[in-house]
């Protein structure tokens, strides 16, 4: 009995810390920015967010604009020999003032750290050049008058990813970003400590039964569906919206449609259309990605695939 009561305590706790200083999107709000590395270029849990918030913000002309970039840090550091000696990891020094001044963004949401460490074990000289740049980041998107709510790097898998000793480093690269909710009065959502005790659940699980299934991103470092999805959630909770506490998916989430994979598969579609048209028209320098569309052009085709996304959110439920 008492452990079903610390429990329930627990879950309201977790609650009411998320919801804590947090914001939903005001009425000024209408362009969201996220920026970030080959996580959020990845463009899962950009994709969940606005799934979900199209339906709670309806008839409301708001733009998700998501620009991240694949190895890309904000310390400006890279390993030698990154990706074969072909190129050194993007710097967000490079890109950030054509980003704001193309998006005029509202709201800008920035995950970066895990490849801040270069994958190698703890050095000061590579946490500071990550705290200068989160800083300088800090400095560059407040002072164009937008939000910025940063995000703790997304968990390492040392299991799957092998390099030894990484976790610790991003452990410490969370703790010092939350530890900015107090000393500068920043909003940060935490994504990193969610991943980490979701991942070692399972762990446990697989110990338990001898196995060795269970992973949030095989290869240690790029999340699945299901870490896309943690990421989302923990967002959408710090929004205020604490109905996603128990969802487990973005499908699950959505009460408000007969054809909710439609509509998802819409929503992804579109986004990764612009995705891909931002970073071409904003000049991004990583090889490798995709030509997208004349930015003109996929604005064009994304105000069409809007109306038909629009056509499957039924009436909001008072």
């Amino acid at each position: 009995m008492y452990k079903n009561v610390r429990n329930i305590l627990l879950v309201v706790f977790i609650l009411f810390q998320q919801s804590t200083h947090a914001q939903g999107l005001t009425a000024r709000v209408t362009r969201v920015v996220f920026l970030g590395n080959s996580i959020t270029w990845a463009g899962n849990y950009v994709n969940d967010i606005e799934a979900y918030l199209r339906v709670q913000y309806r008839g409301r002309p708001l733009e998700f604009i998501n620009v991240g970039v694949p190895s890309e840090t904000v310390s400006g550091l890279s390993e030698p020999g990154h990706a074969g000696g072909s190129f050194p990891r993007p710097d967000l020094h490079e890109r950030l003032l054509r980003v704001l001044e193309q998006t005029k963004p509202d709201l800008v949401f920035a995950c970066y750290g895990m490849n801040d460490g270069i994958y190698m074990p703890f050095d000061d000289e590579r946490f500071q050049k990550f705290k200068e740049g989160i800083k300088w980041l800090h400095n560059e998107v407040t002072k164009t008058g937008a939000r910025l709510i940063h995000l703790t790097p997304p968990y390492y898998d040392e299991a799957k990813g092998k390099s030894t000793g990484y976790a610790a480093v991003l452990d410490r690269y969370s703790d010092w970003l939350l530890s900015m909710r107090q000393s500068s009065k920043w909003e940060v959502i935490d994504i990193h400590y969610p991943m980490k005790k979701y991942l070692e659940a399972h762990r446990k699980v697989d110990a338990k039964f001898g196995l060795d299934g269970f992973a949030l991103a095989s290869d240690g470092v790029h999340p699945g569906e299901v870490g896309h999805w943690i990421m989302a959630r923990q967002i959408l909770l710090y929004l205020g919206f604490k109905e996603v506490a128990h969802a487990p998916g973005i499908a699950e989430s959505l009460h408000h449609f007969t054809n909710e994979a439609e509509y998802i598969k819409l929503v992804s579609e579109r986004q990764n259309m612009l995705r891909d048209a931002w970073l071409t028209s904003t000049k991004h320098k990583r090889p490798g990605l995709p030509v997208g569309l004349p930015l003109a052009e996929a604005q064009s085709k994304a105000s069409e695939l809007l109306l038909k996304i629009d056509s499957l959110v039924a009436p909001a439920h008072q």
